[in-house]
């Protein structure tokens, strides 16, 4: 048995130059790690190594068929602390999922460059949005009863009106600075990234950004638009970010703590 180091959410464990005999496709299993029983879901698949994938679901192993289930019990077991952490995290991270959950009423409040807003539901002649942005608060004026659904997708259509005009009014800046050309830009809604920068120069950013501070969202700009220079990571590429944003290293460390799965579910 090979001795790996486990990657973020996937590791090989071990592989196999022999072929014995096929064992069948067994749907759910449980193991003993310390004082936790663990369930797993088990695929069988053509693959020659033993994987492990942990997300919000559990834990999920994926072996060659000709792979006892000892061995996979075993293999669990000698990854077990890393497993028992993943799982955890991840645990964590769905319970920080769940407390960001909107409650769509009149007084709810969700951040908004990088402060909270108060939402606040007004009887009109007509359906409209307007944003005090003295009070910090966003009105919602209905002609009528609304439900969860269209007060949270009025919003959700407000806040990405306000990150595409917030977006197209920094990257020329950065462009200019860095003396690059970019051909057109694109609302995001990716889950795992803030934003992505194509060779044919098309900017992608993620309208959640709208949420955090206009420094945090200079960053991600000035970060994108230096692919334009680089299509890397390399020193040349940060030293050109660095040309535009001095603190980047800072910016990059804050945002870091902004990840997408803690930020309000909407």
């Amino acid at each position: 048995m090979a001795n790996l180091t486990p990657s973020v959410m996937q590791l090989d464990l071990f592989g196999f130059d022999g072929k014995p005999p096929a064992v069948p496709d067994t749907p759910n299993r449980r193991i003993l790690l310390g004082n936790q029983v663990i369930s797993y879901a088990l695929r069988r698949s053509k693959r020659r190594s033993i994987g492990f994938s942990i997300d919000r679901n559990g834990l999920r192993i994926t072996a060659p068929r000709w792979v006892t289930l000892a061995d996979i019990d075993q293999a669990i077991l000698g990854k077990q602390r890393w497993v028992i952490d993943k799982l955890r995290e991840c645990q964590n991270a769905t319970a920080q999922r769940q407390a960001q959950q909107i409650t769509w009423r009149d007084g709810a409040t969700l951040p908004y460059l990088g402060a909270p807003i108060t939402l606040r539901l007004r009887r009109a002649s007509c359906t409209a949005i307007e944003f005090d942005a003295a009070s910090r608060e966003l009105s919602l004026l209905l002609t009528g009863d609304a439900t969860e659904t269209q007060l949270r997708n009025r919003t959700l259509k407000w806040l990405q009106q306000q990150a595409a005009s917030v977006f197209a009014a920094r990257l020329p800046v950065y462009a200019n600075r860095l003396d690059v050309h970019y051909r057109t830009m694109r609302l995001s809604s990716a889950t795992t990234r803030w934003g992505s920068c194509s060779s044919r120069g098309t900017i992608c950013l993620n309208w959640r950004l709208i949420h955090l501070p206009e420094t945090l969202i200079d960053y991600v700009v000035a970060h994108e638009l230096s692919h334009l220079r680089e299509m890397n990571h390399s020193e040349r590429f940060w030293a050109a970010v660095e040309s535009v944003y001095p603190d980047y290293r800072a910016a990059r460390q804050a945002l870091r703590k902004q990840a997408l799965n803690v930020l309000p579910v909407i």
